[in-house]
C-alpha cells in the first residue's frame, strides 16, 4: 500500500485552510486519512506551518511520498534534511553527534535567515506605511492649498463685488445729490422769478387801496359833519323862540 504525505484542503473560497495527513495514496484527496501531522496556512508572510517534526520524520523513514507541496513544506522545516543526514549515518558516513550538530547548524542558519525574511518585511511594511502616509499628506496638503485658493479667490470676488456695489451707490448718490441741487436751484430760481416779477403790481394796488380807502374816509367825513350841524342848528333856534 503506497502512503503519501499530503495536504487536505479547508477553508473558505480565497481563504484556503490545509491540514498535512498521512492517507492511503489511493484514497481521495479529502478522504479518509491515516493521521494527521499538521496544518499549513499559506496566507501569512511568511506562510504559518504548524508541523510534528518527529512524526513527519517517522513517515519519511517508513516510506510516505510527500507531494510536490509537502516536500517544499519539509525542505523549509529542515525534515528532508534531517532525514538525509540520518540516512549518513546509517551508512557509516556520520556519528550522531555530527548529525546533531550539522542539523543545529542549519537550524541557526534557517532562523536567521527566517529572522531577515521577517525584519525586511516589517522595514518593508514601514516604508510602505511611511510612503502612503507620505502620499496622503502630500494629497492633503494640495487639497488644503486647493481650498485655500478656491477662497482667496471667492474673497476676491466678493471684495470686487462689494466695491461696484459701492462705487455704484457712490454714483447714484452723487447723482441724487446732484438732482437734487438742481431741483433747489430751479426752485430756487422759479421762486425768485416769481418774488422779482410781480413786485411792484401789488405796491401800486395796495398804494391804490390805500388812496381810494383815505378818500372814502375823506368823504365820510364830510359826509356826516354838514348832517351834524343842519340838525343842531334848527333845534337851537327853536329853543331859543321858545325862551322868548
Amino acid at each position: 500500500m503506497a502512503t503519501k504525505m499530503r495536504l487536505q484542503r479547508f477553508g473558505k473560497k480565497r481563504s484556503p485552510f490545509y491540514h498535512i495527513v498521512i492517507a492511503d495514496g489511493r484514497a481521495p484527496r479529502d478522504g479518509r486519512y491515516i493521521e494527521k501531522i499538521g496544518t499549513y496556512n499559506p496566507i501569512p508572510n511568511p506562510a504559518d506551518i504548524k508541523l510534528d517534526f518527529d512524526k513527519a520524520l517517522d513517515w519519511l523513514q517508513k516510506g510516505a511520498q510527500p507531494t510536490e507541496t509537502m516536500r517544499a513544506i519539509l525542505t523549509y522545516k529542515g525534515v528532508l534534511y534531517k532525514h538525509h543526514l540520518i540516512k549518513g549515518f546509517k551508512k557509516g558516513a556520520l556519528t550522531e553527534a555530527e548529525v546533531e550538530a550539522k542539523f543545529k547548524n542549519w537550524q541557526s542558519e534557517k532562523d536567521a535567515k527566517i529572522e531577515a525574511k521577517l525584519s525586511g518585511l516589517a522595514d518593508k511594511a514601514r516604508a510602505e506605511r511611511k510612503a502612503t502616509m507620505e502620499a496622503e499628506t502630500k494629497i492633503n496638503e494640495d487639497r488644503a492649498a486647493d481650498l485655500a485658493k478656491r477662497r482667496a479667490a471667492a474673497i476676491e470676488e466678493q471684495v470686487a463685488a462689494t466695491q461696484e456695489e459701492a462705487a455704484a451707490e457712490e454714483t447714484v448718490e452723487e447723482e441724487a445729490i446732484v438732482e437734487e441741487e438742481m431741483v433747489t436751484k430751479e426752485a430756487v430760481a422759479a421762486k425768485v422769478a416769481e418774488q422779482e416779477a410781480p413786485k411792484e403790481e401789488p405796491k401800486e394796488e395796495a398804494k391804490a387801496e390805500t388812496k381810494e380807502e383815505v378818500k372814502a374816509e375823506v368823504k365820510e367825513e364830510t359826509k356826516e359833519e354838514p348832517k351834524a350841524e343842519v340838525k343842531e342848528e334848527p333845534k337851537k333856534d327853536e329853543k331859543k323862540e321858545t325862551k322868548e
